[in-house]
């Protein structure tokens, strides 16, 4: 790897203490400011995007195959030629990660690095890609005039503590470079519009690592610093912490790390798809797995991917952040030319619904990292460009879910026309399904809790804008309550088919038996 040129301006470092529990670092502080050459900081910027690229093609055949389970060593993960040509003109949209990422790097293009959030997430809720989670959630919320912070806080998206804008937020590391609070600054506004508390802190996390890859080749210094942009009291902090510690622990068995994070770390409570099953898209444990194959992967980049991927649940999400943050530590021009034949062949390719390639890419991205260094204090200066490198500090507070235990989750599988009246004992309810007719019908359907209105709501029956669930309610007051509907525009040929209903309540529910 190309050395850093690096010097000091001011006597005074930036002390750099490990989170609580994490153990002592080999690296002890970044200088206040790093000077390093425009052909490095490309380097770098493109290393950053090719290595996200090619991990997320690495793990692309293994996506939620393996809920819950790691995958064994003796299962073989191909990389053969031509790999990501194949899925790029066969398969494009395995490539979500980057083309949702490249449609906020379109907008700081297009408007500028003040762009309004309006502006982004209007860019995002109008797009022709199909969307999940989170995102569809944040969606559907914006099209009907919920904008950002609200389209991503809980009482508004019981998605928001999954982990989209996780897998979305390379682009703000890789336009901070060394700044890792103005990457903050940039998801706070960015990410707040599909993702909230813990699943806010995923991109906030990924993009503090992308930003301290720029000036340090320490990856385990990298995992532990950029965790200062984290509150401690959040369950994200804590989740982290640990396998920092576990890492210590267990230092020649990634294994055992990944089944104490299981343990301890595996419950999910917001997203309603994987409360009762072993499927996972919380951003907590997911990034667990980025930086379990970081750690372990000791900078060796054929190894970070695999493990990232081996721990299984978003398999090519989380080997994408994990091989960006390390090719960002490496550098393009350092990144084993295994791995870089496959794609060089695509870097002209634009990506499914752009008018983007990897090329025209790094160059947006360069773009924007010298315009954000001048912008936090640092110079250009021919061919040097000096960064004022930020000590990370954490982001507010936020919490999702507060107070909220899943307690039961009814299995209805009826029509609207069937559903009937639904009882259940709780604090709140979601109730999951869908909409089939043709894409221009819109439902309109009401929610009534104990006979008051609790929703009024239109139900696209077009996938890209529809609503991920029917219905919710949280924050109810505890005890015995009734859901009933109404369906305010049937027609002919069109069904509302209600899935199951995940149930809450303000305590965990432990089960007895005599």
């Amino acid at each position: 790897m190309k050395q850093l040129l690096i010097f000091l301006s001011i006597a005074l470092s930036l002390a750099a203490c490990a989170p609580s529990g994490a153990g002592t670092q080999k690296t002890q502080a970044i200088p206040a400011k790093v000077t390093l050459s425009k052909a490095d900081l490309l380097d770098k910027i493109k290393g950053g995007w090719a290595g996200q690229t090619i991990g997320c093609t690495y793990g692309g055949p293994t996506e939620f195959k393996y809920p819950g389970t790691m995958i064994q060593d003796y299962i073989p993960i191909p990389w053969p030629e031509g790999y990501i040509k194949w899925y790029m003109t066969n398969s494009p949209g395995l490539y979500d990660d980057i083309y949702m990422d490249l449609t906020f790097v379109d907008v700081f293009e297009r408007l500028g690095i003040d762009a309004p959030v309006d502006s982004f997430a209007m860019a995002f809720a109008s797009a022709g890609y199909m969307l999940w989670h989170a995102n569809q959630a944040a969606r559907y919320n914006i099209l009907h005039g919920i904008m950002p912070p609200a389209s991503g806080h809980w009482l508004n998206n019981p998605h928001s503590d999954d982990i989209d804008y996780q897998i979305e937020a390379d682009y703000a590391g890789l336009m901070s470079p060394g700044m890792p609070n103005a990457a903050s600054e940039i998801s706070d506004k960015i990410g707040h519009i599909m993702n909230y508390g813990d699943g806010w802190y995923g991109g906030v996390y990924v993009g503090a690592m992308y930003a301290l890859a720029f000036v340090s080749d320490d990856v385990e210094f990298v995992v532990t610093e950029a965790l200062k942009t984290i509150p401690q009291e959040s369950i994200f902090y804590q989740c982290m912490a640990d396998v920092i510690r576990w890492h210590k622990q267990y230092p020649k068995d990634w294994k055992q790390t990944w089944a104490e994070c299981e343990k301890k770390w595996s419950s999910d409570v917001g997203c309603p798809n994987g409360v009762y099953v072993p499927f996972n898209i919380d951003a907590v444990i997911n990034s667990a797995y980025i930086i379990i194959g970081l750690l372990y992967g000791e900078g060796d980049f054929a190894r970070t991917i695999d493990i990232s991927t081996r721990c299984g649940q978003d398999s090519d999400c989380n080997p994408a952040s994990s091989g960006g943050i390390l090719g960002t530590i490496l550098g393009y021009n350092s990144i084993p030319e295994y791995w870089m034949k496959n794609l060089r062949e695509v870097e002209d390719l634009n990506f499914a619904y752009t008018t983007i390639s990897l090329n025209k890419t790094y160059q947006m991205s360069y773009k924007h990292a010298l315009q954000i260094i001048e912008r936090n204090g640092g110079t250009i200066d021919g061919d040097n460009i000096t960064i004022a490198t930020q000590t990370p500090t954490p982001v507010r507070f936020e919490k999702g879910f507060e107070g909220c235990y899943p307690a039961q989750r009814i299995n209805l599988n009826r029509s609207f026309a069937d559903v009937g009246a639904v009882e259940f004992d709780g604090t709140g309810i979601i109730f999951e399904g869908s909409v089939r007719a043709n894409d221009g019908y819109v439902a309109k359907a009401e929610m009534y809790i104990d006979g008051q209105l609790a929703e009024s709501v239109e139900l696209p029956a077009n996938y890209t804008i529809r609503r991920h669930e029917l219905f919710w309610k949280y924050q109810l007051p505890k005890g015995k309550h009734t859901a009933t509907f109404k369906w305010l525009n049937p027609a002919e040929g069109v069904t509302i088919r209600f899935g199951a209903a995940q149930v809450y309540s303000d305590a965990p529910i432990k089960t007895t038996h005599p």
